[in-house]
């Protein structure tokens, strides 16, 4: 089984990839865990001109390493075999894409437990992550 776990740093992220080591463990298969980090870089497009693409990448791909270390921690302490990806763009359909490239069967994500009041308004990664994959996606509360 090709496990994609979204993180984004959090504990609530961390949760959903201690879930999955513990999943990839039940199952004693040659199941595999890739970690993905997505930034949005939207708003640093304009930031492009005074300081150039490659600082705005820079600045992203370190951002992103942040956000995955504790999740590698996690998964080498339990010893489960993964990778990771850092990608770049709308977080939600570029996670979706991700698992649809990568033929992946199941999308993990942690859930930040929002009210659904803000979802009606503002929409959150896990819906948009819902609306783009065709990849079965498990909420870890």
């Amino acid at each position: 089984m090709k496990i994609l776990v979204a993180t984004d740093g959090s504990k609530n992220a961390l949760r959903a990839v201690k879930y999955a080591a513990k999943l990839v463990d039940a199952l004693k298969s040659e199941s595999t865990i890739t970690l993905i980090s997505v930034h949005d870089d939207v708003a640093l497009r304009h930031a492009e001109r005074f300081v150039g693409k490659k600082a705005v990448a820079d600045y992203l791909r370190d951002l992103s390493e942040q956000d995955l270390a504790e999740s590698r921690k996690a998964l080498d302490k339990a010893g489960a075999r993964h990778d990771m990806v850092i990608r770049t763009g709308n977080v939600g359909a570029e996670i979706a894409a991700a698992a649809a490239e990568g033929k992946f069967d199941l999308i993990l994500m942690g859930s930040k437990g929002r009210s659904a009041l803000k979802d009606l308004l503002m929409g959150s990664v896990a819906q948009r992550v819902m609306e783009f994959a065709k990849t079965p996606v498990l909420m870890v509360k």
